[in-house]
């Protein structure tokens, strides 16, 4: 992992950018040790934006700061799990309905496109492929809602949205994944057939699978941080 050569000020943006990404994708795990000056040699910087980097993901959510232990990747608890899970259901409850509201043969076409693809990627076992189109699919879902006021919500919530369905995706064993890319499809099915209460339970029941894959992976990853 390092950075490309950019503009001093930008330095902490990019840092940031490169350790997010590096937490969902996997290369930095819950509970590994976020070591200031380790991650500047290893990003070919300084450890200042390092520091302020760490400061911004603590704010998301995705690092922890121990006293006189310092940084660590944040595990997903039962805690986050519930409150996650459950938050994101009321709001793509709301999402699939406004959606419903405005449906058209272009917003299917779209959605379908993605769903495609993510199955494709599964079949062919690119797992960081699955991961990007199952949170594209879910993003072009909140656009299409056409509320600002919920976009607002999303971006603030991103991160924890997307270490969610980092870890979900993590937990699925390929024939699995291939499964749940095309449990997309339903959720297009729903929303094109009117019903806005189907809408809304193929929605609840597509996070709580997921929730429920996480649960018993969670319990192990506090169990792992716990005794680190």
């Amino acid at each position: 992992m390092a950075l490309k050569s950019v503009p001093d000020q930008n330095v902490a943006d990019r840092v940031t950018v490169e350790l997010r990404e590096a937490i969902f994708n996997g290369d930095l795990v819950p509970g590994e040790r976020l070591v200031e000056r380790k991650l500047a040699d290893r990003l070919g910087t300084s450890h200042i934006p390092v520091r302020e980097a760490l400061t911004r993901l603590t704010q998301e959510g995705l690092v922890e700061r121990l006293p006189h232990r310092g940084a660590r990747v944040a595990a997903l608890t039962s805690r986050d799990l519930e409150e996650i899970s459950s938050l994101r259901t009321l709001l793509e409850q709301f999402a699939v309905v406004r959606v419903q509201d405005g449906w058209d043969a272009t917003k299917e076409t779209r959605l379908r496109k993605t769903v495609q693809q993510m199955v494709q990627a599964a079949e062919r076992g690119s797992n960081a492929r699955v991961f990007e189109l199952d949170r594209r699919f879910h993003e072009q879902l909140w656009e299409m809602a056409d509320h600002q006021m919920l976009m607002t919500i999303n971006g603030q919530l991103r991160s924890r949205i997307t270490g969610f369905l980092r870890a979900a995706n993590a937990a699925l064993e390929p024939d699995a994944r291939v499964e749940h890319a095309r449990t997309h499809d339903l959720i297009v099915d729903a929303i094109a057939g009117g019903d806005p209460d189907r809408a809304q339970a193929v929605m609840a029941a597509h996070i709580g699978e997921a929730a429920a894959r996480l649960q018993g992976h969670t319990q192990d990853a506090e169990a792992s941080v716990a005794g680190s």
